[in-house]
Order: structure tokens, then sequence, then C-alpha cells
């Protein structure tokens, strides 16, 4: 159903849904909010943070960076481009003009391999470099958003996440399919760090 109702809306597939249902649980979308989309493509996420945080073409508040290609969307800054290129957080900043972010949220996946313990640390890899990322451009009280799967965020990670946040917790979007094992981490109430 959430494919269909995705098609009929405009949107650019049922991970659209997602991270809406995530939003209205945890209520991080709010007019003016800047946001940073780490593997956009091929660009729900985005459509949905453009509209909750009123984002224009005038005044874009959305950045998205993926290695496949999105289609652009109005009042987003999109850029293809691999994340884990050394460059890919300076090009983010400049394309943030250099204004620190309250969302920063990752759907990032590795190619699976079928492994199991390749594939989940892989995917671990990702989150890291995008929590690093995160805390180095999210304003205080920001928020970061992560794709996990179960077998979930290590716990050394989540007791990082713990000190550098108020409030970290698991969810699962209704729209994810029942047998998948991806679950979403949301760390909210960013204490802030030293760095300029």
């Amino acid at each position: 159903p959430y494919v269909r109702a995705a098609q009929e809306q405009g949107l650019r597939g049922r991970a659209a849904f997602k991270i809406e249902q995530l939003n209205q649980k945890f209520h991080f979308f709010k007019p003016g909010k800047r946001v940073v989309d780490l593997g956009c493509a091929p660009g729900g996420w985005t459509q949905v943070a453009v509209r909750l945080v009123k984002s224009t073409p005038e005044n874009p508040l959305v950045v998205g960076m993926d290695l496949l290609p999105a289609a652009p969307i109005s009042g987003a800054k999109m850029v293809q481009m691999d994340f884990t290129d050394d460059k890919a957080p300076d090009i983010l900043w400049e394309m943030m003009g250099q204004n620190k972010a309250d969302v920063v949220m990752s759907d990032m996946a590795a190619n699976t391999t079928g492994n199991h313990s390749l594939d989940h640390l892989r995917i671990m890899n990702l989150v890291k470099m995008a929590y690093d990322f995160a805390t180095k451009v999210l304003n205080p009280n920001g928020v970061f958003i992560a794709k996990v799967f179960q077998g979930g965020t290590e716990s050394k990670f989540l007791l990082q996440m713990k000190k550098d946040f108020a409030v970290v917790k698991h969810a699962k979007p209704d729209a994810s399919r029942k047998d998948s094992s991806e679950i979403y981490v949301v760390a909210q109430g960013f204490k802030g760090n030293n760095e300029t």
C-alpha cells in the first residue's frame, strides 16, 4: 500500500513514509530548520523535509548527497557524490552556506554481500561516518537520524550517542517492511561540541 500511496502522492518511493512516520513520532521537522540528507536518492526523504521545513528555491534549507543520481527537487540542493570521499563533508558544508544544521539524517546503506556480519560492519561504518559528520555540523539541540539494522547499534557506539545527545531511541516505522531487519536510531537534543 505504501508504494501505491507514494505514486499517488508524487513521492519518490515508500521511504518517504518512513521519515514522515518518524517525524510524526519525534517532531524534528519544523519550519525554518536546516536539514542534511545523506544517501538522499531517489529523493523521498528530501521531498518530505522540503515540505515540512518550508524550504524554497530562494531559501533552500535542505541539502542532500548520494552516490546515485537523483532528479532535482525544488527547494533542495542535491549533489551526486560518494559520502565516503574525503572531500564530501567540505562540499556539504559549502552547500549549507556554512550554516549549521538542525537535522542530519542518513538512509545510507552499503551494498549487501549476503554475509550478515560483514554487511552489518559495512552499514555501521557508514552510520559512524554520518554520525561523525553530524557532530561537527549540528546546532545545539540538533537531531541525528540513521538507518541501522537489528543486531542494532553497537553498545559502545550507543553509549557515545547517549553522551552526545539528551535522548537516543530506536524506532521501526510502519512503512518499513515487516520482514526487514532495518530500524532507525533517532538521537535528539545534541549537547553541542567545543569545535568551531
